[in-house]
């Protein structure tokens, strides 16, 4: 089944707020016409913006509120002013059925409370789970799941996350039976904590799902392209993804400082320019841009605050092709699928 993308813009949040995101969903709406808009926000400085892009402004409702959840906003409060605030309204309108999908670059925290509450988990999801693409050396990017929305799982939490994960990479890469391991301390079947070794005996059992259950994976090897899902509680992952952002920054950063240290150097640079440009091209955040939380009765996508024009794109194509694949559907019938082969 085919969607028709109509998404809903939370144009007040991120770093730059309005004239960013609206310059993202702009990008995105010149290679995608079929893109049809709700932007959310100050109505005022909405249509200021919109004078620099008219492709966009021809296929854009606003929905005018002042109110936005800040960054230092904790989830309750955000919550509590959910009917007044850009990222409220955006969620509310994926709710009544008027987009298919919101698009945030404000606070995670607030925005995977305010999702929740007005989304609701769908039937067989205890705790929805933040996923994302991350770049490897194999032939396809890896999902990872949970980044933070769980401090705490336990076996069922995991197995859960790993159906959302095997559907995200069908929808997303493409990917007919995607490989699926757990992050652990080690790959050998006695090494983790209860609920991982138990999450994997269950993985192992499961029968007719369209997933390939890889066993443990280490830290070392996330980024190699050995599997297409890894799986792990909120609180590993997040210091997982905070440590691979880390290291790129670290790495682009050496470069750069090894590349003007001297006259020899900077020579060397020019030669070598077309391979550190495409290293910088593969370690760009805004390539990858887009997080989503799996579990929801909608498609609700976390943009990077710091997201440029180009990043904020990325993750509005992300949400279209989501809708459009009908994402929340394939979720449904994978956990059906999964729950009646272990009750068989």
């Amino acid at each position: 089944m085919s969607l028709t993308p109509r998404i809903a813009i939370d144009a007040m949040g991120g770093d730059v707020g309005v004239r960013m995101m609206l310059a993202g969903a702009a990008m995105a709406r010149h290679k995608h016409d079929g893109l049809r808009f709700l932007l959310v926000g100050d109505e005022v400085q909405i249509k200021a913006a919109l004078e620099n892009h008219p492709n966009l402004r021809a296929a854009s409702d606003i929905i005018h509120t002042d109110g936005v959840v800040t960054g230092e906003d904790k989830p309750s409060q955000a919550i509590r002013k959910a009917k007044t605030t850009s990222m409220g309204l955006a969620i509310d309108a994926v709710k009544r059925g008027d987009a298919g999908g919101a698009v945030s670059a404000g606070n995670t925290g607030a925005l995977m409370a305010m999702a929740k509450l007005a989304l609701r988990t769908m039937p067989g999801i205890d705790r929805p789970a933040l996923a994302a693409l991350l770049p490897t050396l194999g032939d396809n990017d890896v999902v990872m799941l949970d980044l933070g929305a769980n401090t705490d799982c336990d076996a069922n939490n995991l197995v859960q996350f790993a159906v959302m994960g095997a559907a995200y990479a069908r929808t997303a890469m493409g990917l007919e039976k995607p490989r699926v391991a757990l992050l652990n301390i080690g790959t050998e079947e006695l090494k983790g904590t209860d609920e991982i070794r138990d999450a994997a005996a269950m993985l192992r059992g499961a029968e007719g799902l369209p997933m390939q259950f890889a066993g443990f994976i280490e830290g070392d090897k996330l980024s190699r392209g050995d599997v297409d899902v890894i799986v792990h509680d909120g609180f590993s992952g997040n210091i997982a993804l905070k440590t691979i952002e880390g290291t790129a920054r670290f790495v682009t950063d050496l470069l750069r400082r090894a590349f003007t240290s001297s006259t020899r150097s900077k020579i060397g640079f020019l030669i070598s320019r077309p391979a550190t440009e495409l290293l910088r091209h593969h370690l760009d955040p805004n390539n990858h841009n887009g997080a989503v939380f799996l579990g929801l009765n909608g498609v609700v996508l976390k943009s990077h605050g710091s997201a440029d024009a180009k990043g904020v794109a990325n993750c509005v194509h992300l949400c279209a092709e989501l809708i459009e694949k009908d994402i929340t559907r394939q979720v449904t019938e994978d956990l059906a699928n999964f729950r009646s082969g272990d009750a068989a």
